[in-house]
This record gives structure tokens, C-alpha cells and sequence, in this order.
């Protein structure tokens, strides 16, 4: 069964941008790729041409993967987000009740994640920990080293 991903327009892009640099540049490159090899004579002794075979089987896997997501893609409307509880593409704002520490966050599709921009993946524990929460409560998250808890301080759309 097919899962349903929420996007952005940038992660929509960026997602179709991907496929279309897969489909119109690199699959043409790997058929070059393998008739070049096919041209250097005995198919059952070439090992350049079973090599790129091999990446255009890889090739073919990672373009069907993109289909799949993209056709199960779905545009969020920022605008229309409920700020009331942490949702796909809310800025929450969160206190590790251990340390003390705040961190913002904005919880995203797991391909639109990183880390380094504050981006985190609803599919990781603290994304999951946190989504449906309202602000006051409490998100315990359970990571390999224990249970995490997080109060959440502040949930926003931008």
C-alpha cells in the first residue's frame, strides 16, 4: 500500500525536479552508457557492460521509487494549517524537560528533512512524538537510549 506524503511547493519542486533529472538525463546516460560497452565486443566476457547493466537496473529502481512518492505527494496549503496542535509543516517550538534546552523545529515530509535547516521528519521518534500535540503538553519520545520528554512551548506556521 501506497503512503501519503504532505509537501511543500519548494519540496514538490525539488521532488519532480529529481525525477526529471533521473528521466531525461541520467537514463539516456545509462543507455549510452551500456551501448558503448556493447560495442567492445563478447557480452559474456565484458564486465563494463554487465556494470552498467547493473547501474541502469539501480537507475530504473530509483526512478520507479520517485513515481511512487510523487504520485502520493500531496500540496500542503501553509495558510490553511490549524496552529492549535502540531501538524505536517508546523514550527514547533519545543524544552527538553531533561537539560532544559529549546529547539525549534519544523516537522516535514521525511524527503524535506534536514536537520541543519531545523527541519525534522513526522516519520523520525521526536517528529512522531510530537504531532497532534497542543501547547502545555507534554511529548514523550522514545529514542534507543530511553524515553525523551519535551513540553511543547510554541506551535506556528511561519
Amino acid at each position: 500500500m501506497s503512503k501519503v506524503s504532505y509537501y511543500s511547493a519548494d519540496g514538490l519542486k525539488k521532488l519532480r525536479d529529481e525525477l526529471n533529472q533521473l528521466k531525461d538525463v541520467e537514463r539516456p546516460k545509462a543507455s549510452q552508457a551500456i551501448a558503448e560497452a556493447r560495442d567492445k565486443g563478447d557480452l559474456s566476457e565484458n564486465a563494463e557492460y554487465d556494470a552498467a547493466k547493473e547501474a541502469q537496473g539501480l537507475l530504473e529502481l530509483k526512478i520507479a521509487k520517485l513515481e511512487e512518492i510523487y504520485a502520493n505527494a500531496r500540496l500542503i496549503d501553509e495558510s490553511q494549517l490549524d496552529t492549535s496542535k502540531a501538524l505536517v509543516h508546523s514550527n514547533v517550538k519545543i524544552k527538553n524537560l531533561t537539560n532544559g534546552a529549546e529547539v525549534k523545529y519544523k516537522l516535514v515530509a521525511q524527503s524535506e528533512a534536514d536537520l541543519k535547516a531545523g527541519k525534522i521528519s513526522v516519520d523520525s521518534p521526536i517528529g512522531k512524538g510530537l504531532l497532534g500535540k497542543k501547547v502545555g503538553e507534554i511529548a514523550e519520545v522514545q529514542v534507543p537510549s530511553g524515553t525523551m520528554k519535551f513540553e511543547i512551548l510554541e506551535i506556528t506556521r511561519d
